[in-house]
């Protein structure tokens, strides 16, 4: 990298908002400080955008701003300027320590101190113009972390079949049956147990094995390595169960997301931690998993006339 780009502003020193504004959105950019007033980052559009509307909303308030692009000679060496490597180690330290205090009991607590940290990784990760060894580590860590967080809260979590394809079914095939998976159930499986009986088979018979291996041939798992209905590639088994009934629709599709950042990541709906929160309190407070299904099939019901009712609303003039 030898293109760069120079940004020299100066404001009234009367002006203290104005100046603070600024610094706090050359601070936000990744901008490296070469001297008093004078900043630099890499020659790409996404750092000439935040830039630019540093420099408009400078001169908006009175002061002078300049851009200005250079070629950098091969004798000076300005990446090192934006080495984030502290700043992954910072991360990667309140990882560890997130990890040494695991326990079946703090569980869920854990995997939502973990989005806070994939969300402080993904900050600094949109700062390091230059990523490298450090933010690998990080990443795996991160994800280390997640998934044993995962394994605690939700043993034998399946694993995605990557290269499967998604056969579509009839619903009329699949009526009176048992279905079966594993007990305890959590989000995804809460949620597939939902829609199997407000959609596919009301008259659905649940299982709730100890082991994935205790399944009788004659039932249909769901959302176990080796059931019929589980994760593949992306998508979890509550989106596969849509997708392999038909059964899509704008509604369905926003419950979808909403499981499938609560079981594996991902977008963050607004709706996720009113409702991780409620389900976990019925989890905690529910041991039969009858009753824990039945209690949680109301909050999906609320979602899912909340979500048609967004999607019939006319829109606004």
């Amino acid at each position: 990298m030898n293109t760069w780009i120079v940004f020299i502003t100066s404001l009234p020193t009367e002006n203290a908002t104005a100046r603070m504004r600024a610094w706090r959105a050359l601070k936000a950019s990744g901008a490296a400080v070469l001297r008093d007033g004078v900043y630099l980052l890499p020659g790409v559009p996404s750092c000439r955008a935040a830039l630019q509307a540093v420099e408009n909303d400078v001169l908006t308030s009175g002061g002078t701003a300049y851009l200005l692009d250079v070629q950098a000679p091969q004798s000076i060496d300005f990446i090192p300027m934006f080495d984030r490597s502290d700043h992954y180690a910072a991360l990667m330290g309140e990882v560890a320590q997130a990890r040494s205090t695991l326990s079946a009991e703090t569980a869920l607590d854990s995997l939502k101190q973990c989005r806070k940290l994939r969300k402080g990784f993904q900050t600094i990760s949109d700062l390091d113009f230059f990523p490298g060894e450090a933010r690998r580590q990080a990443d795996s860590a991160l994800q280390s972390r997640e998934a044993l967080a995962n394994q605690v809260l939700s043993p034998n979590e399946p694993r995605a079949k990557a290269d499967a394809l998604i056969a579509s079914v009839a619903v009329g095939d699949f009526q009176g049956r048992t279905w079966a998976t594993r007990r305890r159930p959590w989000v995804d499986r809460l949620a597939c147990a939902w829609l199997i009986r407000r959609f596919i088979d009301r008259k659905a018979r649940m299982l709730w094995l100890e082991s994935p291996e205790d399944c009788p041939p004659d039932a249909l798992g769901f959302d176990f390595d080796g059931a019929r209905f589980t994760h593949v590639g992306a998508k979890v088994s509550f989106e596969v169960l849509v997708e392999s009934f038909g059964l899509g629709s704008s509604a369905l599709d926003r419950i979808g997301a909403l499981v499938h950042y609560l079981d594996i990541g991902g977008i963050q709906p607004p709706e996720a931690a009113g409702v991780e929160q409620v389900l976990a309190g019925l989890r905690h407070a529910l041991d039969d998993d009858d009753k824990l299904v039945a209690a949680a099939a109301h909050i999906f019901d609320g979602l899912l006339t909340a979500f048609s009712a967004k999607e019939d609303a006319p829109a606004s003039a």
